[in-house]
């Protein structure tokens, strides 16, 4: 999240903004965008759906040490890099780092100033393609 936010600086996300940017950083491709960090394995889109406890998790991790700032207003809870932000993403070297961080640099340009509704939109169209788990439920004429 800290390389996301700091990509997206000084803008502040929601946590489903964050949701769907994470997903975003790591499966790239699935967005035409550059080639995913991760392997796209079939029905990846539960990682989509699953990971947000384990991104509240981290996000409540990451206040406590400062690596990124959390405001509500009275558009809610929104999250921003924080003072140690920059420093921990300094800190973290190798290869999967610098290409995670390029990831999200596009993110951020690609969809950083998206308004809600065409986030919708682009995840939602494109989620059939990534998993069963954003089909919506079908009557298949069975019975219980």
């Amino acid at each position: 999240m800290v390389h996301l936010l700091m990509a997206l600086y000084p803008r502040s996300v929601d946590l489903q903004r964050l949701i769907y940017f994470d997903y975003a950083a790591i499966y790239s491709a699935d967005l035409n965008g550059p080639e995913s960090l991760h392997t796209p394995v079939p029905l990846r889109g539960g990682e989509y759906t699953s990971r947000r406890d384990i991104i509240e998790a981290g996000l409540y991790l990451m206040v406590q040490r400062s690596f990124i700032d959390v405001k509500a207003d009275n558009d809610g809870i929104s999250f921003q890099l924080g003072e140690n932000g920059p420093a921990l993403v300094g800190l973290i070297g190798g290869e999967y780092s610098k290409e995670l961080y390029k990831r999200c640099e596009w993110v951020a340009s690609a969809l950083g100033d998206m308004d809600e509704k065409n986030l919708e939109q682009v995840f939602g169209a494109r989620g059939t393609l990534w998993g069963a788990e954003f089909l919506p439920l079908m009557n298949t004429g069975a019975t219980k």
